[in-house]
């Protein structure tokens, strides 16, 4: 590297003739700030994408991309310099890829035409192929060249023996498109001898959509280069700044990952007598921060649109629609493209029509800047806001603009019409300072509008607040004439229902929904058909669905937090829900039918719900994030349950937002804490995937925290007997009868707990004690047996069958497989058959050549069975040069979820250092470079 920055000053600095001269430090990489955080995974995409022709890193300013680029520069010439291969920093390997001697780069700057913009490609380009005499790019000019220099300097780079590396950064600083049109056709006939790494904001006058499509163009974006939580420890660590997990990740969901606001956040951190509590307040209103965006980010933007991005961070996302209504602008929708696109102020999200959010510190100083407009002018976008949401269904967006706007007419109106769907289902936090409260005469007169500032406070999680407005509205309740007294006293019955469940009072809960169903119409009449005219009486059967929905859900919520299954509970009041109108509340009950339909072995059904509940469009105004978490660990279940291992992991990884889990490794153990039913279920599934993958141990340590969190309550033992019977497997096929019989102490072998009982008695088959296992055995044709889970119920007629071979009775034993296929066949079940003991595996065998109704499933099943017991031919655990040791074992297992580093240490109560440690020491006593190589290799040996 010096020795390139010498031949630059040589050859530059005179430039062209009556030209300023060419500067050095802009044909050399920026000296990256120090402390340098290693950045292992982002100069790996710019090692993979420098072999392409072009590699784009693209982000508003602050991302980290002038510092990137140039770290990797600067790793690329030590490697040169050295002559020693690849650098390898501290977090793992880093290849540079073989591309010349060293990347050349130029550091675009303001104003640059295309002369002074191909004086400094020339430079750089001869200085990276070298000053011979022969140098094929000898004659390159120093201005633009005019299409027959073009050909000849293209066919120039493509006589070189090997390709040159260009860098170049700030390119978005050349706004003449003209000035890169030469650039494009070197890269069209330059025989892929000519790669572009090329740092920018954005609006690029290249043709970049073209080479997208071509496949030639790698993009790295704010997304990738947002800092890690593992990457913001260890900045705030360098800067002696170091914070426990929570903080950390605290720090880095309130910047986004913005790597100059942490930069920012590290060097204040170490002045603070209490970092955590700075953290909790840390927003992008402060002054270092504001500074920063005023200076770095707004000041480059067109005043109309930072007007735009002002006004419209009154809500938390925009869409076109709702940018038009708040800004008046008829191109409002363009503009929001443009400044997600061109600017990456905004953020894409998913869906249609397309709706944008800002990063969360642009957004806390817009609204700080909205926040000093006049009352007048805020007052009436809050009306704009409370209008639009209203009139496209969002009726807790419009509450809340209307609260803030004083339109006390329009908040009551939306809580009258909306009331079962102004509730919370989630925790995702909602933001912004508290409506002002109505005036008492406003109250008086229409004590609704008060009922509607408690449900906008419960619904931000403000209690107190909540029951303060719900204590003022009932109070003059009494004035009401009787019809509406009646509504009145309904809805604040259910506001005191869910003020009630998010205070975790449940008997509270169960007393209102008592209360609130004594107010059910009476003699509701059926609904008609869908395509029937609305009879004079459909307002009471609306009203009646309401009720039944919104009771419905709020106690089917209360028992699964008491670790209940109340399936039936759900199935109805999603029947209610879809008969009221309120997609809301559908979604939330097909997610937990569908979870709990699947434990009870209705798979197809499960399935069907969970799927229903995936596809439904999303919810406006709501997240739809832990729904869609409690469907995907239904699909998990069912995976499972149909032997399906790899689906039913990955399915298990998308419900952590319902589970606090991390995938299959310790369901429940970090991050937000599930219900105890959704944590249970994780872990009953990853336990039962650990077993099958080799691991019983972690299955069993799984199950005994899962079973530890649980209620202790009697709704919960249903749930309680599932992992016992599972952990009771667990034990006994490790030798340890005595402790799976004294898991199993309280199974009597009655339909009481069929689950436990049928456990028991495979465990006592296990140990050939026959006749206890004939006790123990519960009659799963019997019919009380007919309401027990499916699973449970084709367990015991195998266990059945099983025995009655054992007797000799042939005949038994076909009669009881064929009924078992009969109901297995139904749902797809596949897994009691494929992962059951050996004995099973015989009949199955034996079965198919005796004959049977379903010859295709039982000869797919012993093909099954016998691909599941089949060991791979690979080398002992003891084969490894340097054996790994316990700790590393430890966080080798752990490396099979999406645990980060951070997590990982924060769950073992290690430094992040330590466990990055280990984390390499693993990689090389195994051969690895990188996570999921390391754990394929861990399998193979039978480690994990």
């Amino acid at each position: 590297m010096a020795e390139q920055r010498d031949r630059v000053r040589v050859g530059t600095a005179a430039g062209l003739p009556g030209e300023p001269p060419l500067l050095a430090s802009r044909l050399t990489p920026a000296v990256p700030p120090e402390p340098v955080v290693a950045r292992p995974r982002l100069l790996r995409r710019l090692d993979e994408g420098s072999a392409g022709p072009v590699t784009l890193v693209t982000a508003p300013a602050g991302w980290g991309k002038t510092t990137l680029l140039a770290t990797w520069v600067r790793l690329a010439g030590a490697a040169a310099d050295v002559d020693s291969g690849p650098v390898v920093p501290d977090s793992g390997p880093v290849l540079v890829p073989e591309v010349g001697p060293e990347p050349a780069w130029v550091s675009v700057e303001a104003g640059d035409d295309g002369d002074r913009l191909w004086a400094y490609l020339a430079a750089a380009l001869r200085t990276a192929t070298g000053a011979a005499d022969d140098n094929p790019l000898a004659p390159m000019p120093a201005g633009p060249p005019r299409p027959d220099q073009l050909e000849l300097l293209a066919a120039g780079l493509a006589a070189l023996e090997r390709p040159v590396l260009l860098v170049l950064d700030d390119l978005h600083r050349v706004t003449d498109p003209a000035a890169l049109t030469g650039l494009e056709f070197l890269l069209r006939h330059c025989e892929q001898r000519l790669h572009l790494v090329v740092g920018a904001r954005a609006g690029l006058p290249l043709a970049l959509h073209r080479l997208r499509l071509a496949g030639e163009l790698t993009e790295i974006g704010p997304d990738e280069l947002a800092f890690t939580d593992d990457e913001v420890a260890d900045l705030l660590t360098a800067h002696g700044a170091a914070l426990p997990a929570t903080a950390v990740r605290r720090l880095r969901e309130r910047t986004g990952g913005w790597p100059a606001a942490l930069r920012i956040a590290a060097l204040a951190l170490r002045g603070q007598p209490d970092p955590e509590r700075w953290v909790g307040q840390f927003g992008g209103d402060q002054p270092e921060i504001a500074g920063y965006l005023h200076e770095e980010v707004l000041a480059a933007i067109d005043p109309a649109d930072r007007d735009l991005l002002r006004r419209t961070a009154l809500a938390e996302t925009v869409c076109a629609d709702l940018a038009e209504a708040l800004t008046g602008r008829a191109d409002a929708g363009q503009a929001l493209a443009d400044l997600a696109g061109a600017g990456g102020l905004l953020r894409r999200e998913d869906g249609r029509p397309p709706w944008y959010r800002c990063d969360p510190l642009l957004a806390d100083l817009l609204r700080a800047e909205l926040a000093r407009l006049p009352g007048d002018e805020l007052r009436e976008l809050h009306v704009r806001a409370a209008d639009w949401y209203a009139g496209d269904g969002r009726p807790a967006d419009g509450l809340r603009h209307a609260l803030a706007a004083g339109r006390w007419d329009l908040a009551g109106d939306l809580f009258v019409a909306h009331w079962p769907e102004l509730t919370r289902y989630d925790d995702e936090p909602v933001r912004g300072p508290a409506p002002p409260s109505p005036p008492p005469d406003v109250v008086r007169a229409d004590p609704e509008v008060a009922l509607a500032c408690a449900a906008e406070r419960a619904y931000v999680g403000d209690l107190p607040a909540a029951t303060g407005h719900l204590r003022a509205a009932v109070g003059y309740a009494n004035t009401l004439p009787v019809p509406r007294r009646d509504r009145f006293q309904r809805m604040a019955t259910a506001l005191e229902l869910t003020v009630a469940r998010l205070a975790g009072d449940r008997a509270e809960v169960r007393a209102a929904a008592a209360r609130l169903l004594r107010t059910r119409p009476v003699d509701v009449p059926p609904s008609g058909p869908p395509s029937a005219p609305p009879a004079p009486d459909s307002a009471a059967r609306a009203d009646d669905a309401d009720l039944r929905a919104f009771t419905g859900t709020a106690l089917g919520l209360v028992e699964l937090a008491c670790g209940g299954l109340p399936t039936a509970r759900f199935i109805r009041a999603r029947a209610a829900a879809r008969d009221a109108g309120r997609p809301r509340t559908e979604l939330v009950c097909a997610s937990r039918s569908a979870l709990l339909l699947a434990v009870r072995g209705e798979l197809r059904a499960a399935e069907q719900a969970a799927r229903e509940a995936l596809g439904m469009p999303p919810c406006r105004g709501w997240s739809c994030r832990l729904d869609c978490a409690y469907a995907y660990l239904a699909l998990a279940v069912v995976a499972l349950h149909r032997d399906q291992p790899e689906e039913a992991a990955a399915n298990l990884a998308l419900a952590a937002p319902a589970t606090g889990s991390v995938g299959v490794v310790d369901a429940g153990s970090d991050g937000v804490p599930g219900d105890p039913v959704a944590t249970a279920l994780a872990a009953w599934c990853g336990a039962q995937l650990h077993r099958d993958a080799g691991d019983p141990a972690a299955g069993q340590r799984m199950l005994v925290r899962a079973r530890e969190q649980l209620p202790d309550e009697p709704a919960a033992d249903e749930l309680s007997g599932l992992l016992r019977a599972v952990e009771a497997e667990i034990r006994a096929e490790r030798g340890d009868q005595d402790g799976a019989r004294a898991l199993l102490a309280d199974a009597s072998g009655d339909a009481d707990s069929p689950v436990l009982a049928v456990a028991l008695a495979r465990v006592e088959l296990r140990a050939e004690d026959l006749a206890a296992a004939g006790r123990a055995l519960p009659d799963w044709q019997a019919t009380p047996a007919v309401a027990w889970p499916l699973p449970v119920r084709l367990d015991a007629g195998l266990l059945e069958a099983v025995l009655a071979d054992r007797s000799g009775d042939a005949r038994r034993v076909g009669r009881t497989l064929e009924q078992v296929l009969d109901l297995a066949g139904a749902q797809g079940c596949r897994r009691v058959f494929i992962r059951a003991d050996p004995p099973v595996r015989d009949l199955l065998a034996a079965h198919l050549d005796a004959g049977t109704a379903h010859f295709p499933l039982v000869s797919d099943l012993v093909r099954g069975v016998e691909q599941s017991t089949a060991r791979p031919a690979v080398e002992p655990a003891g084969a490894l040069d340097e054996p790994l040791t316990e700790r590393e074992l430890t966080i080798l297992r752990y490396l099979q979820s999406i645990l980060s580093n951070v997590e990982i240490a924060a769950e073992l109560s290690l430094s992040v250092n330590t466990v990055k440690t280990h984390v390499r020491n693993i990689y090389r006593k195994l051969g690895a470079t990188r996570r999921r190589e390391a754990v394929r290799r861990a399998r193979e040996l039978r480690l994990i």
